[in-house]
């Protein structure tokens, strides 16, 4: 269970009872002003993040690579989501645990992210096995 449930709803019901002892109702006003300042400012800024997602493809990302370096555990996919722009290609099936996104680049790498209660986890880079004549060091060359 996360504490986080509790504890939240636990602390807004002391700081309206702090408020009403300390001031009043002008305190419980002061109180709950503050929390709805708090709650636009995250709603805003969720809607800037996907206004933003809304513009480019499902699960594209200009590169893997980058995204990959940049990652890190514990962050939620609302910041993942403003790193990259666009919303992640779902994996996993829908409404269980864990979340699998995917995002991809125009080389064809991706990273592969998995979530937890909306917490990234792990996430695994993916790039394309290179060609064949590639591999041999002879690419582009031009015979004598």
């Amino acid at each position: 269970m996360n504490l986080r449930n509790i504890l939240v709803p636990v602390g807004l019901v002391i700081l309206v009872v702090m408020g009403f002892r300390s001031y009043g109702w002008m305190g419980v006003a002061a109180v709950g002003g503050g929390v709805v300042m708090w709650a636009l400012l995250h709603f805003t800024r969720l809607m800037n993040v996907l206004r933003k997602a809304a513009d480019r493809p499902i699960g594209h990302v200009g590169s893997a690579v980058m995204l990959n370096a940049r990652l890190q555990a514990g962050v939620s996919l609302m910041h993942v989501v403003a790193m990259t722009r666009s919303l992640g290609a779902l994996r996993s099936p829908e409404n269980e645990q864990p979340e699998f996104y995917r995002w991809t680049d125009g080389t064809r790498s991706h990273v592969t992210c998995e979530f937890h209660n909306g917490k990234l986890v792990k996430w695994v880079l993916e790039r394309p096995a290179a060609p064949e004549d590639a591999q041999d060091g002879t690419a582009g060359s031009a015979a004598p």
